[in-house]
């Protein structure tokens, strides 16, 4: 009893309040104030810190609990030492505020709370139980005794890190004076640091209270900003900044992105997150902070030549990246911030909640605004014509709503009747910042017209429009400023991705799908940057790569198809779309299943490049030819009327005929009857075409959505047998309108829609008897010129005339 007694007096000779020390105390506090001999009494000093031990933070555990109440007179100690043989077993938990038990009965039936503690020490002495852990509290001791010393040391730094994350939480819960927040900012930094516990906690938990701290004091100084980050920052290198973090972080680069912070401090957080980040949709916080970052380089003196530099340092010195993660988060960044510059519009569109709405738990349907309608400015026409001036077709055209509210864009129906397709005029589409234009070219014959609603009240779907890709032929949108410096960047990080031989085959991969908002793809400026993306992808020559050109799967459109002649992206009247075929075949591709592919889906874009000479296209066709791919003789026909229209298709064709006999057999016969020029097609384009062959059976002929002028009508005047013309959306007036008059005679179905003709060149169709049926919707035709032509033509019965006067 003498020596467990001994022991106690020892023990309280020791007792030092933690409340009268600084908050942050060296590890060892406590452990080292013992004097040789002294007694059999031993604090020994904290061995794991010099040993370099690490334990796993504990949040509970078994363990043995004494519990000694007394006041502090030496007299008490001696006489309650007896109690010092009385253990009990308790599963303790370690939460972030007290230590409780499982079972709270005997000496655990109360909690013991961390603001309680004032004393936290290992403890030892002679013919006791060796493995303990004093805990002081005011009027009473509580001993914890684990198995062994390894477990003892892990309780004893638990439990001192949750009563100094407890102490410095509420400390900065309520600062006073900045100067000493900033000092315990440090020191809370450091404990983190020193400590030997290892979890994600250890790092987290200080971050998470000075993002707290940071998020309820707004109105800091720019300065105070910047001496916590600097503080905080070696807590960063390890770890990544917790979501509130990255809310600040992201204010930061806004307001100051010339600040050495950015630089200094950000560079090694952002380029940890690229390496080590697994998924940005846990936490998409992160992903903006990147994007912050990087828009704040890009605000630097050296512009995107900063931005280069970070890039290039992420990829490192050598020809393979050695972190296979930065490839893929860099892209993820690129496009989250594409996608941003629309957000607005595409809210509009699909009524889905913002970045900021999210934010801010704004996510039902009735917390948001209503979307924002796209209105058609062009004014309301008149009112519909009557029912006996519409046209007569033996398969009419769909009915037209007055403009302001159609329910899609028309989109004529085939027939084999010889009625052509109408079509109102290009719409001008406004939706808040971002103003589109569409116009339409010959391919929207090809589209299935979509049911609206009834009553044709509602607005057209842009979205519906860029689906199908041929069906828009220009689309000019205007972003605001702040949203095109940003696109311009994120698409140049795009293009320095593409220039790493290493990353080139997963970015095409990445991309393949084509994981952009249909809005920028219609944006010239984006698209003019993301085809260097995409030439780079042709020119590689390994498969992997060129073949992500094509579309993921079947019926979604590709690279391939979207910078082919007439799609959305095109703006080199196919030049690149030459080049992605002429790789494609010449790897793998060279098959009848890709020749099959282009004859159904780009055989008019595959032909007007052979006609201006493209040796690629000219190999294509005659591909086609020797394959058989092509059944329909007249569109054979044509296409060997355009391999004879230039020397090198020439030259390749007679060296075709000499292998296959049934090809000069076929030509024998007489040229075609049915013809269609491709869009974008010219005068010289038609000629060179006209004069290459026969065509002295030709029948049905349509250039619509092609660029001829009048001047192209000094060679439809050789065609004698022709009866079909459709000029639907040319620059086809006046002067060819009267030629045409005064020659073709036999013409029976003549297409005028979107024209520039007037009444100086209507009036000459008079002349024309054989007309039947005759499209003059949206010219400028007026009621006096409609009437005179009624009654000189005999065999009309086929007439549409909406939006012009006689409508």
């Amino acid at each position: 009893m003498d020596v467990n007694g001994g022991g106690e007096l020892h023990n309280n000779q020791f007792y030092q309040c933690e409340e009268s020390k600084p908050l942050l105390g060296e590890m060892s506090d406590g452990h080292n104030n013992a004097k040789p001999g002294a007694g059999p009494c031993k604090r020994p000093l904290h061995h794991c810190s010099s040993s370099g031990m690490r334990y796993k933070l504990l949040h509970e555990g078994d363990i043995q609990v004494c519990v000694l109440k007394h006041p502090r007179t030496f007299l008490s100690k001696i006489l309650t030492s007896k109690f010092l043989r009385r253990w009990e077993p308790h599963h303790l938990t370690l939460t972030d505020s007290c230590l409780s038990s499982a079972t709270p009965t005997g000496y655990m039936e109360t909690s013991l709370s961390y603001s309680s503690m004032e004393d936290l020490q290992l403890l030892s002495w002679d013919n006791a139980p060796k493995y303990c852990i004093q805990l002081s509290f005011p009027g009473g001791t509580v001993l914890l005794q684990a198995a062994n010393s390894y477990l003892r040391d892990q309780w004893f730094h638990s439990l001192q890190w949750k009563k100094k994350i407890y102490k410095y939480r509420k400390v900065l819960n309520n600062p006073s004076r900045w100067d000493v927040v900033l000092k315990e900012i440090r020191a809370l930094v450091d404990m983190a640091l020193s400590s030997p516990l290892q979890d994600e906690s250890i790092h987290q938990a200080p971050l998470h209270i000075i993002s707290t701290l940071l998020a309820e004091n707004s109105s800091l100084s720019a300065q105070d900003h910047e001496n916590i980050i600097v503080a905080i920052a070696p807590l960063l290198e390890n770890n990544h900044p917790p979501p509130d973090l990255c809310e600040f972080f992201c204010k930061h680069c806004r307001e100051r992105p010339r600040s050495m912070v950015v630089i200094e401090v950000f560079t090694p957080v952002v380029q940890r997150i690229l390496k080590h980040n697994m998924d940005f949709g846990k936490c998409p916080r992160l992903r903006l902070f990147t994007q912050e970052y990087i828009l704040a380089l890009n605000e630097l003196n050296g512009g995107m030549e900063v931005v280069k530099k970070f890039v290039h340092s992420m990829h490192g010195p050598t020809g393979h990246c050695p972190h296979p993660r930065v490839l893929p988060n860099l892209v993820a960044v690129c496009l989250a911030a594409i996608y941003s510059c629309y957000e607005e519009f595409i809210n509009s569109r699909d009524n889905s909640p913002s970045l900021k709405e999210i934010r801010n738990g704004c996510q039902q349907l009735n917390d948001r605004k209503p979307p924002m309608p796209l209105r058609l400015l062009r004014p309301e026409p008149p009112t519909p014509p009557p029912a006996n001036l519409l046209p007569l077709a033996t398969t009419p055209s769909p009915p037209q709503p007055p403009h302001p509210a159609p329910t899609n864009p028309p989109i004529p129906i085939s027939s084999p009747t010889p009625s052509l397709p109408l079509s109102p005029p290009p719409s001008i589409v406004n939706s808040s910042e971002i103003l589109v234009e569409l116009e339409r070219n010959n391919n929207s014959a090809n589209v299935k017209k979509k049911a609206g609603p009834a009553g044709g009240d509602s607005e057209p779907n842009l979205i519906d429009c860029l689906l199908v890709s041929p069906a828009v032929n220009t689309l000019s949108i205007q972003l605001p400023a702040q949203a095109d410096r940003v696109l311009g960047c994120f698409a140049l990080i795009l293009k320095m991705l593409s220039d790493y031989d290493d990353w080139r085959p997963a970015l095409a991969s990445l991309l393949q799908p084509i994981p952009f908002p249909k809005e920028a793809l219609a944006h010239a400026k984006f698209t003019k940057e993301l085809k260097y993306v995409i030439q780079r992808f042709a020119e590689d020559p390994r498969q992997e790569v060129h073949s992500c050109l094509l579309s993921v799967r079947s019926g979604k459109d590709g690279w391939f198809q979207l910078y082919s002649p007439g799609g959305v992206a095109c703006d080199d009247d196919g030049e690149l779309f030459a080049s992605m075929v002429h790789i494609l075949m010449g790897s793998c591709y060279k098959t009848k299943k890709f020749l099959l592919s282009l004859a159904e889906n780009k055989l008019g874009p595959c032909m007007l490049l052979a006609l201006r000479g493209n040796q690629t296209m000219v190999e294509i066709l005659c591909l086609m030819l020797e394959y058989n791919i092509i059944e329909n003789k007249d569109t054979q026909l044509q296409i060997i009327s355009t391999l004879e229209s230039t020397q090198v298709g020439f030259r390749m064709y007679e060296q075709l005929c000499d292998r296959q006999r049934e090809l000069k057999e076929l030509q024998r016969k007489g040229g075609p009857t049915r013809l269609t020029l491709p869009s974008k097609s010219t005068d010289a384009d038609l000629a060179r075409l006209l004069s290459s062959g026969s065509f002295g059976n030709l029948e049905n002929l349509s250039l619509a959505f092609t660029n001829v002028t009048s001047a192209c009508a000094e060679q439809l005047i050789k065609l004698p047998s022709l009866k079909q013309l459709n000029l639907w959306s040319t620059q086809f007036g006046d002067a060819g309108l009267r030629l045409l008059s005064e020659h073709l005679a036999c013409l029976q179905v003549l297409n005028l829609c979107e024209t520039p003709v007037t009444d100086a060149g209507l009036v000459a169709l008079s002349s024309m008897k054989s007309l039947c049926s005759l499209n003059m919707n949206s010219t400028k035709l007026t009621a006096d010129t409609y009437e005179d032509l009624k009654a000189k033509l005999p065999n009309l019965k086929d007439v549409d005339v909406r939006y012009t006067e006689a409508w």
